[in-house]
């Protein structure tokens, strides 16, 4: 007679409380990691990414601020040149208009106008993203338009281990980081089901190298390159398509800022065939600039013309139907890939 051993049981997180659990590590590991911003203290976050961090570190390192976004990422930036490691959340992106002063002319100059000598190791959250008639101030993802802006690094995580090992990067990186979380990965209750958004994560020290796309699905016929909730939707076709024999390989970015135009060009170089998805804006942005990537490096890569799917360039409506014609879904995935294969 034999006996096994008990399995371990397999840890499982949404994505806020995978990325609370980094900032928790690295607070614990290097006092002079704290977090800054509105709502962050006894509310946990609006997107709960800072719950339980009050409790055990104390208000003079989970610092709630005033509606001031100028002011308080403007304080991180001065805590990060004299040493310390803020993280610092802008509670949406859209919110960027009020303080880009504070965020493209400090914090992502300072580093180039010191010569070097002055370092910003600054992490600055934001959460991004539509479909939950956020209206039209409360729903952009404008991740192409930090990433047109030189000086930040931009991460953006689709999966609860992403979420983790991408913040330990981010906290632990010399430079300014911008961490942006979609608010339809983040696993909350009170938000629509999403299935991946609760995953395993793995426990203790967990780094994500920035710049490092990932194959989220292996295919051979079609490369989708997407990045955010669009992995998702994209995942969700994936997998529908395979049971009538269409390969579809999903490439998750990670990050925009730097971009894995490596990974980008050796799947498109496997398939023949690109469709990108980007939930931010079509003109000038991410899609544009995945699809350069290849036609620069070797436009014979390509079997068929790539197609691009993004907001097109209006405001992000509030109504939950006008919403959704306009966002990049999964119907308007599978035409895109059903047309490039044609």
């Amino acid at each position: 007679m034999t006996s096994t051993a008990p399995a371990t049981p397999v840890r499982r997180l949404n994505t806020a409380k995978a990325m609370t659990e980094a900032i928790a590590q690295e607070m614990r590991a290097d006092p002079e990691v704290i977090y800054l911003g509105e709502d962050v203290g006894s509310y946990g976050g609006i997107f709960s990414s800072t719950v339980g961090l009050l409790d055990e570190f104390g208000p003079t390192r989970i610092i709630d601020t005033p509606i001031s976004e100028t002011a308080f990422i403007g304080l991180g930036i001065g805590a990060a040149v004299e040493g310390m490691r803020p993280i610092v959340e802008l509670m949406f992106a859209d919110f960027m208009g009020v303080c880009l002063d504070q965020i493209y002319n400090h914090m992502a100059k300072i580093h180039f106008e010191s010569g070097g000598n002055v370092k910003v190791p600054m992490v600055l959250t934001t959460a991004v993203g539509g479909g939950y008639s956020d209206g039209a101030q409360h729903s952009q993802c404008l991740w192409g338009t930090f990433g047109h802006l030189p000086g930040m690094k931009i991460v953006v995580p689709s999966n609860p281990a992403d979420a983790k090992g991408l913040m330990t990067a981010a906290i632990r990186d010399d430079g300014p980081v911008v961490y942006m979380f979609h608010k339809g990965v983040m696993g909350l209750a009170w938000m629509a089901r999403n299935k991946r958004s609760i995953d395993v994560v793995p426990e203790g020290d967990y780094v994500v190298p920035i710049g490092k796309a990932a194959v989220a699905h292996e295919g051979a016929d079609v490369t989708v390159v997407t990045l955010s909730l669009s992995v998702h939707h994209a995942l969700d076709v994936a997998e529908k398509l395979a049971a009538e024999g269409i390969g579809v390989e999903v490439i998750d970015l990670r990050s925009v800022v730097p971009l894995d135009r490596e990974a980008i060009i050796t799947s498109v170089a496997k398939t023949g065939r690109l469709v990108v998805v980007d939930e931010d804006y079509l003109s000038y942005g991410v899609s544009g600039e995945v699809v350069a990537s290849v036609v620069e490096a070797d436009p014979t890569l390509l079997k068929a013309a790539p197609k691009r799917l993004a907001v097109p360039d209006i405001p992000i409506p509030y109504s939950h139907v006008l919403e959704y014609a306009v966002l990049p879904r999964q119907e308007q995935i599978e035409a895109a890939i059903r047309e490039v294969l044609q």
